[in-house]
């Protein structure tokens, strides 16, 4: 009884028929509709089944798909599975049959990609695989023109701002440079002002001194005294 109601419940929760992830066509004048560009989930397939997907992108496109059997039940317990990748015209592009793989491809057409999981293989048992597909447009992804010209921003503020205290550094230089060269002459002229003051004062001293000695010498022989010349009879 416990097995059939789990047979009924993945039975209930399993995809039914072949799920597109996008219309083929649209309705009328109305445009197509055009889903996610990438899709990531987890998907039962249930024994000897087989489930498809089909995904829409267009020409000029690098389309990834990707996978890995994340549980299998079963008496073999096999986690192998058959993953096939067709374009819109139905011709096989891709395959792998392992635990996990990857098919990546350019697609060169516009219209809906067929992905395919057979278990056909397992009769007695279900797997629960997980898929990450999608496709990308190097040409005209926004997001990464956005973020390549945030990138050009900041790279040009900061070469702006690079700039700015180059120039900076180069005014302080210089104004350094003027600075050592006013003190420079500061310290020659205070130089030149000591040794001249030194002479000055040396040769002053010297004729004081002497100045000294001539009125030494005018006041002794001032009073020197003049001796007899003779006495009288």
């Amino acid at each position: 009884t416990g097995m059939m109601l789990l047979l009924l419940l993945l039975l209930l929760l399993g995809p039914a028929g072949c799920p597109r992830t996008e219309p083929l066509s649209g309705a009328g004048t109305e445009p197509l509709f055009h889903g996610a560009d990438r899709y990531d989930f987890a998907v039962i397939v249930p024994a000897g089944a087989v489930e498809c997907f089909w995904q829409f992108a267009h020409q000029s496109g690098s389309f990834f798909f990707s996978y890995e059997v994340q549980r299998a039940t079963g008496i073999g317990n096999s986690r192998s599975i058959l993953v096939t990748a067709r374009d819109p015209n139905g011709i096989q592009l891709g395959a792998s049959q392992h635990v996990r793989g990857q098919i990546s491809f350019l697609t060169r057409e516009t219209g809906s990609y067929e992905l395919c999981l057979d278990n056909q293989q397992n009769h007695l048992g279900f797997m629960q695989v997980y898929l990450n597909f999608g496709v990308y447009y190097e040409d005209f992804n926004e997001d990464k023109q956005t973020e390549k010209k945030e990138l050009n921003n900041t790279l040009e503020a900061i070469g702006g701002s690079i700039r700015k205290l180059q120039l900076r550094v180069f005014h302080t230089w210089r104004f350094y440079r003027l600075l050592r060269m006013r003190a420079a002459a500061d310290s020659t002229l205070l130089d030149s002002n000591r040794s001249y003051v030194s002479r000055w004062s040396a040769a002053q001293s010297c004729v004081i001194v002497l100045s000294g000695l001539l009125q030494l010498h005018g006041l002794k022989r001032l009073f020197h005294a003049q001796p007899p010349r003779g006495q009288s009879c």
